[in-house]
């Protein structure tokens, strides 16, 4: 029986992606899933789809900076995770972020890249998260700065930004995290869960065949 599979969307910008990519290595170990990470700009995303929640007033408590961090901070100590939320701290560049991702990816880093980066935008104390500390995470896990910048500046890594925002709009993303189980959609760190039970029910159903 071949291995589920989990279409991963997270954005490096997105406090739950962060909280919820600590917890996709426990998610395949325990489902036996591959999981195919797609990096996204959150703010990309909704400008795309032309419906932003954070523009104006929040429409609901949900959407409250206060509350989001509090959450967040509620969901980083039920991991037992650390997190520091960016939000006054340092100055956020989704698209960037995107960007260094596909570049991480298509020199085969992907996953370990994208750790990384959430390590350095929730964890740790930079003074900024831009391009060169971007370059210089690429360093981390074993990529060359100087290829990794070309990369980065690759019309290739371009092409491939916007076929997997394409890719993430014809899905029905609409926020992030959000993951693809043999054709349903589930939204948001809180869902992993129902990712969890969608995988073993499928499973089961692959399995009585």
């Amino acid at each position: 029986m071949s291995a589920p599979e989990v279409d991963f969307y997270y954005g490096i910008d997105s406090r739950y992606s962060y909280l919820a990519a600590t917890r996709i290595d426990k998610l395949a170990a325990e489902t036996g899933a591959r999981v195919n990470w797609f990096p996204l700009s959150s703010s990309t995303l909704m400008e795309r789809r032309g419906q932003n929640p954070f523009a104006g007033p929040p429409p609901s408590g949900q959407y409250d900076w206060g509350f989001r961090r509090r959450d967040a901070e509620a969901w980083a100590d039920y991991y037992g995770v650390p997190f520091r939320d960016p939000v006054g701290r340092i100055e956020l560049d989704g698209p960037l972020y995107a960007r260094a991702c596909v570049a991480a990816g298509r020199m085969g880093a992907l996953e370990a890249y994208s750790m990384a980066l959430f390590g350095a935008v929730f964890v740790d104390d930079p003074e900024r998260v831009d391009r060169e500390p971007c370059i210089a995470r690429a360093a981390t896990v074993g990529l060359e700065r100087g290829a990794f910048a070309r990369c980065l500046d690759d019309d290739a890594t371009t092409a491939l930004v916007e076929s997997i925002l394409r890719r993430a709009l014809d899905a029905g993303v609409f926020g992030m995290p959000t993951f693809i189980v043999n054709g349903a959609l589930f939204w948001g760190n809180d869902r992993l869960a129902l990712v969890r039970h969608a995988l073993r029910r499928y499973q089961g159903m692959v399995a009585a065949l």
